[in-house]
């Protein structure tokens, strides 16, 4: 560093000292004497150097020298210390080790396959509001989490809402103190995509406590892969938290896609914030009202079930149930506005052939002697098999798990799962059996209807689908779940109801079940025909189109075909299969 120094004085002084001489030389006002010219020209270099350039004894021109370094060392000193600490904070916020100053955030703790939708989300959800953010907080670069997520900021729109990522252990109680956990609207922890992922979630929600407390009313919403972790995760969490189980979901979603074919675009367009989603509000002026009179009355909103004072949700209740003082409404609309109510009654609607009134003037459903295929293959397996096996055959369904590839039979129906376990990609052999399947019926001619399962939604679009299979990609599905219930915790409940494999849930029924086929009507009339026979439409897919209608407008009128879907919340119909349940044998996996 010295020499460098001496250096770079000593080259400044070879070309600041001829240049000040010939500069002196040539001006007319310069002294006459040698003498006066050397001190001119020393006086310009000290000027040019900043070392004062004072004349007279060598004593005081020494002094001068040494007050200019002086000088020159403090401000070189000075600007080095104010680079360094620029230096450093731009380091830290590159590294994304500053402290959050925000209140009211969603804070996202922990990195898996789910972050990009649940992120995507909560910007949708934090875009109708000013000043808002979403926190994310995972042990990796800050760079490359926001180079991962600049699409879906990009997608919904940065202007209202900021996207802040820091790097840190989300089980690190230093780290989470510089998120402000304690000042953010919702707290979401996701299971990293590692083995020992649900330990790592349960020691972020031991850390989260230790940093937050039990006295704070910041809600938690947590994820663990395995379903045998649940119970460890809720006891780390503490109460008012909600534990999801992500095998458990994404099973009974699979159970729930093989019985209804085209179910899981409805669940998806349920889940997100895009266009119409559940909502809960409380109206003190509706007290006492009837579930039937709250459908009627609901005039942009479909009303779906009501929440007890204790959290208790009715999903479909009966037509008689009444609102109680504290009760909540739950509605499927377009966004959080409270939805307008009127009182005007529906005009009642002719009965389908299949609807038959019984006593007391109460209309029931026949049973559903629909007849369809009562068999499902699987190909692949994984840790879900064994559950979602168990909830085929529960429905009345025989399962057969095959080693090969089947013939394809419009009369059996195809499970395809991810796999194995432990596969750095399980979508590789999803993706390969497609593939095979869709071969072979392009050689014989014939379709299987087919459900898949996916773990990465980015692999979609490189599935080989066809309109009669269903791809159901089971991280998004809870990514977008843990979103709805981060922003609305009374919907934790609801939603469990809705994905069980018994009771209330999502299904779809030809439109003709509850409307004469070409009866020409709006979905609001339909919506009471649905009612009176136990079931409660949240929307429809037209026939000729597998893009599902949440929330349509109530006015519109539409002339009903048997090709039309309703989609409605109501209890499975009994179904019985011609043959008895069989567990698979256990048998080997398809390579």
């Amino acid at each position: 560093m010295t020499t460098v120094a001496g250096w770079l004085a000593l080259v400044c002084l070879a070309v600041v000292a001829p240049a000040s001489a010939l500069l002196v030389w040539t001006d007319n006002r310069s002294p006459d004497t040698v003498q006066g010219k050397v001190a001119t020209v020393w006086r310009t270099v000290g000027q040019t150097l900043r070392l004062g350039g004072e004349v007279g004894p060598p004593l005081r021109m020494v002094l001068t020298v040494l007050l200019a370094l002086v000088s020159l060392l403090y401000v070189s000193t000075l600007v080095g210390l104010v680079t360094t600490a620029i230096t450093d904070r731009l380091t830290e916020l590159q590294r994304g080790q500053t402290t959050v100053v925000e209140r009211g955030h969603s804070l996202v703790l922990g990195w898996s396959e789910q972050t990009p939708t649940l992120v995507a989300e909560l910007l949708a959800a934090h875009a109708q509001r000013r000043n808002s953010a979403v926190v994310v907080l995972a042990d990796r670069d800050k760079l490359d989490m926001e180079r991962e997520l600049r699409p879906v900021l990009t997608a919904v729109g940065g202007r209202r809402v900021r996207l802040l990522c820091r790097r840190g252990r989300p089980a690190d109680p230093a780290a989470l103190a510089r998120v402000s956990p304690g000042a953010a609207g919702a707290i979401v922890v996701l299971p990293p995509d590692t083995p020992e992922g649900d330990t790592q979630v349960v020691k972020t929600l031991l850390a989260l406590r230790a940093v937050v407390g039990d006295a704070s009313p910041v809600r938690v919403v947590a994820a663990v892969r395995r379903t045998q972790d649940v119970a460890t995760a809720r006891l780390a969490a503490g109460p008012g938290a909600v534990v999801l189980d992500v095998d458990g979901i994404a099973a009974r979603t699979l159970v729930q896609c093989v019985r209804e074919p085209g179910l899981s675009s409805v669940l998806e367009d349920l889940l997100d914030f895009a266009g119409a989603e559940l909502h809960v509000h409380r109206v003190p002026g509706l007290v006492g009202r009837t579930f039937a009179e709250l459908r009627t009355a609901c005039a942009d909103a479909c009303v779906v079930g009501l929440v007890r004072q204790d959290g208790t949700p009715l999903l479909n209740p009966p037509p008689l149930t009444s609102l109680a003082a504290g009760d909540a409404i739950v509605v499927l609309a377009e966004d959080e506005t409270p939805p307008a109510w009127t009182a005007t009654p529906a005009t009642p609607l002719p009965q389908p052939s299949c609807v038959k009134t019984g006593g007391g003037g109460t209309d029931y459903t026949a049973p559903d002697m629909r007849t369809g295929p009562r068999r499902v293959l699987v190909l692949g397996w994984n840790r879900r098999g064994p559950e979602i096996v168990d909830g085929l055959a529960h429905s009345g369904w025989e399962v057969v798990r095959e080693t090969t590839l089947p013939t394809p039979d419009p009369a059996h129906r195809v499970l395809v799962l991810g796999g194995p376990d432990g596969h750095p990609d399980p979508d590789e052999y999803t993706l390969v059996t497609l593939l095979r399947l869709r071969d072979a019926e392009r050689e014989s001619g014939l379709r299987s209807p087919t459900v898949a399962e996916l773990t990465d939604a980015r692999h979609r679009p490189l599935a080989p689908a066809g309109p009669h299979t269903d791809l159901v990609v089971g991280g998004r599905l809870v990514g977008l779940l843990m979103a709805q219930v981060s922003q609305t915790v009374e919907l934790a409940a609801a939603f469990d109801e809705l994905f069980s494999p018994v009771g209330n849930a999502v299904r779809l029924r030809p439109a003709t079940d509850y409307v004469p086929a070409g009866t020409e009507t709006s979905f609001a009339e339909l919506v009471e025909a649905a009612g009176r026979q136990g079931a409660t439409a949240l929307g429809y897919r037209p026939g000729d189109s597998r893009i599902p209608l949440l929330n349509p407008p109530k006015t519109t009128m539409r002339r009903w075909s048997h090709e039309d879907t309703l989609i409605v919340v109501t209890t499975a119909a009994t179904l019985q299969p011609q043959e008895s349940p069989a567990r698979p044998a256990d048998t080997g996996v398809v390579p």
